[in-house]
């Protein structure tokens, strides 16, 4: 059964929304896609049978059920973040984050992230990733967003998702716009094989402009993969959904690993004093 994030209660001194309910997430049992490898070299056939590419295919395979459960555990995690109102007016946003840090330990015995923690609420949701802005109470009518980073045994996660308190009609749209136009921007990217990491953010801030949003960072994605990786480099385009990055995103790495992705929305009203985030895998579940 797919976890869902939960509403607050009713009874509850505030009123609280969370974008996404854990759709688009499959169980670490579901059949892996097949692998797009490349580049793999020094090969050895055994009577016509292709030694490497066995150990290859048995790689991805593993890799592939490896992502995916770690987002199936992200899922999980914030399911239990909605339901305790972990985050929630009153609560400075590093106590929140600290909160939700303790509970993936609890959950699934998580200590490492492999990016910083963040809660933002308010005009801080404005922000990009790297500004680091003084601690903040959640408001009675704010937004609020976590990214959340957790390590899973030796795979990564990368979960975004968007709360808010009160009743903004403006907020209440960001909040059903964000998973509304990361399913479009999915369905972009599976219509076409050989699309860029240029087409598809061209793609997706179209969408976020039909919808009254401006793109908040300079990228929608990135690459994820095993714990400890090779450092995502903001100078190397081709490892992020950017303007830049006129590479195909069906690829194999420099080891001949298939690439995946995470596809990240910032989306911010500057006008209006706030934005949202909405954070998981591109092309796994």
């Amino acid at each position: 059964m797919r976890p869902q994030l939960l509403t607050r209660m009713a009874n509850a001194p505030f009123r609280c929304r969370v974008s996404g309910s854990g759709s688009g997430s499959v169980p670490a049992s579901a059949p892996a896609r097949p692998p797009q490898l490349a580049g793999c070299h020094d090969t050895k056939n055994t009577g016509g049978h292709d030694v490497t590419s066995d150990l290859f295919g048995q790689d991805e395979a593993r890799r592939v059920a490896g992502l995916v459960a770690a987002q199936e555990k992200a899922v999980a995690l914030f399911a239990e973040v909605e339901a305790r109102g972990l985050v929630a007016p009153g609560v400075g946003e590093r106590e929140a984050s600290d909160r939700i840090r303790d509970l993936a330990n609890d959950m699934f015995g998580t200590t490492k992230h492999w990016h910083k923690r963040i809660i933002r609420s308010g005009p801080n949701t404005l922000l990009p990733y790297r500004d680091n802005p003084p601690d903040r109470v959640i408001g009675e009518d704010d937004v609020a967003f976590a990214d959340f980073g957790p390590i899973f045994e030796e795979y990564e996660a990368d979960f975004g998702r968007t709360y808010v308190f009160g009743d903004d009609p403006d907020k209440h749209r960001l909040l059903r716009d964000l998973p509304r136009v990361f399913e479009a921007g999915r369905a972009v990217f599976e219509a076409d094989p050989d699309i860029t990491g240029q087409q598809l953010f061209s793609e997706v801030e179209r969408l976020a402009g039909e919808a009254g949003w401006e793109i908040g960072i300079w990228h929608t994605g990135h690459l994820v993969g095993e714990f400890p990786h090779e450092t995502i480099d903001g100078a190397k385009a081709e490892s992020y959904i950017t303007p830049d990055n006129s590479t195909p995103l069906r690829r194999s790495d420099r080891a001949g690993r298939a690439c995946h992705w995470i596809l990240e929305l910032h989306f911010v009203d500057r006008a209006r004093g706030f934005g949202g985030f909405y954070e998981q895998l591109l092309d796994l579940a």
